[in-house]
Protein backbone atom coordinates (compact mmCIF):
# COMPACT_ATOMS: atom_id res chain seq x y z
CA UNK A 1 0.00 0.00 0.00
CA UNK A 2 1.05 3.85 -0.85
CA UNK A 3 2.48 5.57 1.94
CA UNK A 4 0.67 8.48 0.51
CA UNK A 5 -2.94 7.67 -0.11
CA UNK A 6 -4.99 4.43 -0.03
CA UNK A 7 -3.87 2.93 -3.48
CA UNK A 8 -2.20 0.05 -3.92
CA UNK A 9 0.77 0.05 -6.32
CA UNK A 10 1.32 -3.46 -8.41
CA UNK A 11 4.34 -4.91 -9.67
CA UNK A 12 3.04 -3.86 -13.35
CA UNK A 13 1.78 -0.50 -11.96
CA UNK A 14 3.92 1.31 -9.88
CA UNK A 15 2.34 4.60 -9.25
CA UNK A 16 -0.96 5.82 -10.05
CA UNK A 17 -2.27 9.10 -10.81
CA UNK A 18 -3.89 9.75 -7.37
CA UNK A 19 -0.69 8.67 -5.48
CA UNK A 20 1.27 11.00 -7.30
CA UNK A 21 -1.02 14.29 -6.76
CA UNK A 22 -1.01 13.35 -3.39
CA UNK A 23 2.81 12.85 -2.75
CA UNK A 24 2.95 16.07 -4.55
CA UNK A 25 0.64 18.12 -2.40
CA UNK A 26 2.75 16.31 0.50
CA UNK A 27 5.81 17.52 -0.92
CA UNK A 28 4.78 20.99 -1.52
CA UNK A 29 3.19 21.10 1.97
CA UNK A 30 6.61 20.11 3.67
CA UNK A 31 8.47 22.75 1.47
CA UNK A 32 6.05 25.42 2.58
CA UNK A 33 6.49 24.30 6.27
CA UNK A 34 10.27 24.35 6.11
CA UNK A 35 10.33 28.14 5.04
CA UNK A 36 7.92 29.01 7.51
CA UNK A 37 10.03 27.51 10.37
CA UNK A 38 12.69 29.03 8.62
CA UNK A 39 11.21 32.56 8.01
CA UNK A 40 9.74 32.64 12.09
CA UNK A 41 13.67 31.42 13.27
CA UNK A 42 14.65 34.52 10.99
CA UNK A 43 12.82 36.88 12.94
CA UNK A 44 10.61 37.40 9.93
CA UNK A 45 13.50 38.13 7.47
CA UNK A 46 13.63 36.59 4.18
CA UNK A 47 15.90 33.76 4.11
CA UNK A 48 18.44 32.81 1.01
CA UNK A 49 19.18 36.41 -0.15
CA UNK A 50 17.75 39.41 -1.66
CA UNK A 51 15.83 37.05 -3.78
CA UNK A 52 13.94 35.63 -1.10
CA UNK A 53 12.08 38.56 -0.97
CA UNK A 54 10.59 41.47 -2.57
CA UNK A 55 13.25 43.42 -0.92
CA UNK A 56 15.57 43.38 1.90
CA UNK A 57 14.09 42.59 4.67
CA UNK A 58 10.29 42.77 3.28
CA UNK A 59 7.60 40.23 2.60
CA UNK A 60 5.85 41.78 -0.39
CA UNK A 61 6.53 45.16 -2.18
CA UNK A 62 6.47 47.89 -3.07
CA UNK A 63 6.85 48.97 0.26
CA UNK A 64 3.90 51.34 1.44
CA UNK A 65 2.92 53.59 4.84
CA UNK A 66 1.95 51.66 7.39
CA UNK A 67 -0.76 52.29 9.63
CA UNK A 68 -0.87 50.53 12.93
CA UNK A 69 -3.94 49.90 15.23
CA UNK A 70 -2.87 49.21 18.31
CA UNK A 71 -5.15 48.22 21.46
CA UNK A 72 -7.87 46.17 22.70
CA UNK A 73 -10.93 43.96 21.63
CA UNK A 74 -12.59 47.13 20.03
CA UNK A 75 -8.63 46.59 17.99
CA UNK A 76 -8.69 43.02 17.51
CA UNK A 77 -12.56 42.97 16.33
CA UNK A 78 -12.32 45.81 13.87
CA UNK A 79 -12.36 43.69 10.82
CA UNK A 80 -15.80 41.67 12.37
CA UNK A 81 -19.41 43.60 11.64
CA UNK A 82 -18.60 46.13 8.77
CA UNK A 83 -15.90 47.01 11.41
CA UNK A 84 -13.50 50.21 11.19
CA UNK A 85 -10.51 48.35 10.16
CA UNK A 86 -11.73 47.17 7.35
CA UNK A 87 -13.01 51.03 6.01
CA UNK A 88 -9.76 52.14 6.87
CA UNK A 89 -8.09 49.15 4.90
CA UNK A 90 -10.78 49.96 1.87
CA UNK A 91 -10.58 53.93 1.58
CA UNK A 92 -6.93 53.23 2.01
CA UNK A 93 -6.41 50.39 -0.61
CA UNK A 94 -3.13 50.65 -2.75
CA UNK A 95 -1.94 53.59 -0.59
CA UNK A 96 -1.05 52.30 2.87
CA UNK A 97 -1.15 49.05 4.58
CA UNK A 98 -3.57 48.59 7.71
CA UNK A 99 -1.49 46.66 9.98
CA UNK A 100 -3.60 45.03 12.92
CA UNK A 101 -2.06 44.60 16.48
CA UNK A 102 -5.32 44.40 18.71
CA UNK A 103 -5.45 42.24 22.22
CA UNK A 104 -8.42 41.04 23.00
CA UNK A 105 -8.96 41.57 27.15
CA UNK A 106 -6.24 44.09 27.08
CA UNK A 107 -5.60 46.88 29.14
CA UNK A 108 -3.11 49.77 29.09
CA UNK A 109 -0.76 47.30 31.84
CA UNK A 110 -0.32 44.68 29.73
CA UNK A 111 0.14 47.17 26.82
CA UNK A 112 3.30 49.04 28.44
CA UNK A 113 4.63 45.38 28.80
CA UNK A 114 5.05 44.66 25.11
CA UNK A 115 5.78 48.10 23.32
CA UNK A 116 9.65 47.55 22.87
CA UNK A 117 8.13 44.26 21.05
CA UNK A 118 5.34 45.75 19.17
CA UNK A 119 6.96 48.88 18.03
CA UNK A 120 10.40 48.59 18.23
CA UNK A 121 12.94 51.42 18.40
CA UNK A 122 15.85 49.68 16.09
CA UNK A 123 13.15 48.65 13.45
CA UNK A 124 14.40 49.27 9.44
CA UNK A 125 10.58 50.77 9.18
CA UNK A 126 8.69 52.29 11.26
CA UNK A 127 4.86 53.26 10.73
CA UNK A 128 3.63 56.43 9.60
CA UNK A 129 0.58 56.21 11.72
CA UNK A 130 -0.20 54.74 15.02
CA UNK A 131 -3.69 54.70 15.97
CA UNK A 132 -4.43 53.55 19.91
CA UNK A 133 -7.27 52.59 22.06
CA UNK A 134 -6.77 51.48 25.81
CA UNK A 135 -9.38 52.44 28.26
CA UNK A 136 -12.32 50.11 28.24
CA UNK A 137 -10.92 47.38 30.18
CA UNK A 138 -8.78 50.08 32.62
CA UNK A 139 -11.57 51.69 33.41
CA UNK A 140 -13.78 48.36 34.68
CA UNK A 141 -14.39 48.18 38.42
CA UNK A 142 -11.65 46.42 40.19
CA UNK A 143 -12.66 42.56 41.22
CA UNK A 144 -12.62 41.56 44.51
CA UNK A 145 -10.00 39.07 44.22
CA UNK A 146 -7.33 41.31 42.91
CA UNK A 147 -7.70 39.51 39.07
CA UNK A 148 -9.00 41.30 36.35
CA UNK A 149 -8.19 43.79 33.89
CA UNK A 150 -9.22 47.16 36.22
CA UNK A 151 -6.12 49.86 36.03
CA UNK A 152 -6.66 52.22 38.57
CA UNK A 153 -6.92 55.96 36.67
CA UNK A 154 -3.74 57.52 37.35
CA UNK A 155 -1.88 54.19 36.76
CA UNK A 156 -3.85 54.60 33.36
CA UNK A 157 -2.82 57.90 33.16
CA UNK A 158 0.98 56.87 33.09
CA UNK A 159 0.57 53.88 30.66
CA UNK A 160 -0.80 55.66 28.24
CA UNK A 161 1.58 58.70 28.36
CA UNK A 162 4.47 55.84 27.98
CA UNK A 163 2.78 54.71 25.14
CA UNK A 164 2.73 58.39 23.50
CA UNK A 165 6.33 58.71 24.32
CA UNK A 166 7.45 56.09 22.73
CA UNK A 167 5.43 55.85 19.57
CA UNK A 168 6.61 59.90 19.25
CA UNK A 169 10.23 58.56 19.46
CA UNK A 170 10.28 56.03 16.95
CA UNK A 171 10.93 58.09 13.81
CA UNK A 172 10.27 62.17 13.07
CA UNK A 173 7.31 61.05 10.69
CA UNK A 174 5.68 58.70 12.55
CA UNK A 175 2.38 60.52 13.72
CA UNK A 176 -0.30 59.31 16.49
CA UNK A 177 -4.19 59.08 17.25
CA UNK A 178 -5.11 58.11 20.74
CA UNK A 179 -9.28 57.06 20.86
CA UNK A 180 -10.66 57.78 24.42
CA UNK A 181 -12.75 55.32 25.94
CA UNK A 182 -16.78 55.37 24.20
CA UNK A 183 -19.86 54.84 26.25
CA UNK A 184 -21.38 51.33 26.65
CA UNK A 185 -25.00 50.09 26.92
CA UNK A 186 -24.82 48.92 30.61
CA UNK A 187 -28.39 47.65 30.35
CA UNK A 188 -27.30 45.03 27.36
CA UNK A 189 -23.76 44.74 28.56
CA UNK A 190 -25.99 42.84 31.71
CA UNK A 191 -27.78 40.86 29.69
CA UNK A 192 -25.09 39.83 27.23
CA UNK A 193 -22.29 38.98 30.04
CA UNK A 194 -24.76 37.26 33.25
CA UNK A 195 -23.58 34.11 34.62
CA UNK A 196 -20.15 34.05 32.48
CA UNK A 197 -18.60 37.06 34.54
CA UNK A 198 -17.54 37.34 37.93
CA UNK A 199 -18.51 41.39 39.40
CA UNK A 200 -18.39 42.76 36.25
CA UNK A 201 -18.48 46.52 37.15
CA UNK A 202 -18.70 48.60 33.65
CA UNK A 203 -20.30 51.90 33.52
CA UNK A 204 -20.70 54.97 31.52
CA UNK A 205 -19.55 57.06 34.75
CA UNK A 206 -16.09 55.26 34.71
CA UNK A 207 -15.87 55.38 30.72
CA UNK A 208 -16.44 58.83 31.01
CA UNK A 209 -13.45 59.48 33.90
CA UNK A 210 -11.20 57.65 31.77
CA UNK A 211 -12.01 59.56 28.54
CA UNK A 212 -11.35 62.55 29.80
CA UNK A 213 -8.19 61.91 31.71
CA UNK A 214 -7.05 60.12 27.99
CA UNK A 215 -7.96 63.75 26.24
CA UNK A 216 -5.97 65.58 29.08
CA UNK A 217 -2.88 63.64 28.62
CA UNK A 218 -2.99 63.84 24.75
CA UNK A 219 -3.56 67.30 25.13
CA UNK A 220 -0.56 68.18 27.56
CA UNK A 221 1.96 65.61 25.34
CA UNK A 222 1.09 66.74 21.77
CA UNK A 223 -0.94 64.17 20.63
CA UNK A 224 -4.44 63.74 18.44
CA UNK A 225 -6.77 62.11 20.32
CA UNK A 226 -10.29 61.65 19.39
CA UNK A 227 -13.50 62.06 21.63
CA UNK A 228 -15.47 59.10 21.64
CA UNK A 229 -17.51 59.21 24.56
CA UNK A 230 -18.83 62.63 23.04
CA UNK A 231 -19.09 60.96 19.15
CA UNK A 232 -21.03 58.40 20.26
CA UNK A 233 -23.32 60.22 21.93
CA UNK A 234 -24.43 62.72 19.11
CA UNK A 235 -26.62 60.07 17.39
CA UNK A 236 -29.97 60.32 19.61
CA UNK A 237 -30.01 56.22 19.33
CA UNK A 238 -26.65 55.37 20.06
CA UNK A 239 -27.65 52.95 22.90
CA UNK A 240 -29.14 50.33 20.67
CA UNK A 241 -27.18 50.79 17.34
CA UNK A 242 -23.49 51.37 18.04
CA UNK A 243 -23.10 48.26 19.61
CA UNK A 244 -23.36 44.21 18.92
CA UNK A 245 -23.32 43.09 23.10
CA UNK A 246 -23.26 46.42 24.83
CA UNK A 247 -19.61 47.38 24.67
CA UNK A 248 -18.31 45.87 21.31
CA UNK A 249 -19.03 47.60 18.20
CA UNK A 250 -21.86 47.37 15.48
CA UNK A 251 -21.32 48.43 11.52
CA UNK A 252 -23.03 51.80 12.68
CA UNK A 253 -21.03 51.90 15.92
CA UNK A 254 -17.79 51.49 13.81
CA UNK A 255 -18.46 54.36 11.12
CA UNK A 256 -18.23 56.83 13.52
CA UNK A 257 -14.89 55.44 14.53
CA UNK A 258 -13.86 55.51 11.15
CA UNK A 259 -15.24 59.23 10.17
CA UNK A 260 -13.47 60.93 13.29
CA UNK A 261 -10.38 59.11 11.81
CA UNK A 262 -10.56 60.66 8.47
CA UNK A 263 -11.62 63.48 9.79
CA UNK A 264 -8.53 63.80 12.55
CA UNK A 265 -6.06 62.63 9.25
CA UNK A 266 -7.86 65.48 6.77
CA UNK A 267 -7.36 68.06 9.15
CA UNK A 268 -3.96 67.34 10.78
CA UNK A 269 -1.25 69.65 9.11
CA UNK A 270 1.45 66.92 8.72
CA UNK A 271 4.25 66.26 5.91
CA UNK A 272 3.51 64.69 4.31
CA UNK A 273 -0.14 64.34 4.81
CA UNK A 274 -1.80 61.11 5.66
CA UNK A 275 -5.30 62.23 4.36
CA UNK A 276 -6.40 59.42 1.65
CA UNK A 277 -6.77 61.73 -1.15
CA UNK A 278 -3.41 63.44 -0.61
CA UNK A 279 -1.05 60.25 -0.86
CA UNK A 280 -0.08 58.07 -3.93
CA UNK A 281 -2.07 55.31 -5.40
CA UNK A 282 -0.14 52.15 -6.13
CA UNK A 283 0.77 51.47 -9.69
CA UNK A 284 -1.95 54.18 -10.35
CA UNK A 285 -0.43 55.02 -14.35
CA UNK A 286 -2.70 54.75 -17.15
CA UNK A 287 -2.91 51.02 -18.86
CA UNK A 288 -4.06 50.02 -22.48
CA UNK A 289 -4.88 46.70 -20.69
CA UNK A 290 -7.90 48.56 -18.63
CA UNK A 291 -11.84 48.29 -19.82
CA UNK A 292 -11.96 50.62 -22.90
CA UNK A 293 -13.96 53.64 -22.70
CA UNK A 294 -17.51 54.21 -25.01
CA UNK A 295 -14.76 56.35 -27.63
CA UNK A 296 -13.49 52.51 -28.78
CA UNK A 297 -10.32 54.65 -28.28
CA UNK A 298 -9.31 54.93 -25.00
CA UNK A 299 -9.54 52.97 -21.43
CA UNK A 300 -10.45 53.63 -17.99
CA UNK A 301 -8.19 53.78 -15.46
CA UNK A 302 -9.98 52.53 -12.18
CA UNK A 303 -6.95 53.07 -9.99
CA UNK A 304 -9.13 55.33 -7.96
CA UNK A 305 -12.94 54.49 -8.66
CA UNK A 306 -14.69 54.32 -5.18
CA UNK A 307 -18.08 53.38 -6.60
CA UNK A 308 -18.60 50.02 -4.90
CA UNK A 309 -18.47 51.72 -1.70
CA UNK A 310 -21.99 52.52 0.58
CA UNK A 311 -20.65 55.90 1.86
CA UNK A 312 -18.21 58.28 0.04
CA UNK A 313 -15.69 58.93 2.50
CA UNK A 314 -13.75 62.38 2.65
Amino acid sequence: MCLFCTCFVTPEKKSSRKCAIIYSHFRSQAVISHATRKFVSSGGKPVGGEAAGAGAGEMVGPQRPQFVLFGSSIVQISYANGGWGAILSDVYARKADIVLRGYYGWNSRGAVQVLNQVFPKDAATQPSLVIVYFGGNDSMGPHSSGLGPHVPLPEYIEHMRSIAVHLKSLSDTTRVIFLSCPPVNEAKLRESTSGIFSELVRTNELCRQYSEACIHLCREVGVKVIDLWTAFQKRDDWLNACFTDGIHLSAEGSKIVAEEILKVLKGAEWEPSLHWKSMPTEFGEDSPYYLVAVDGKTTLNPSDWTFHREIQWD
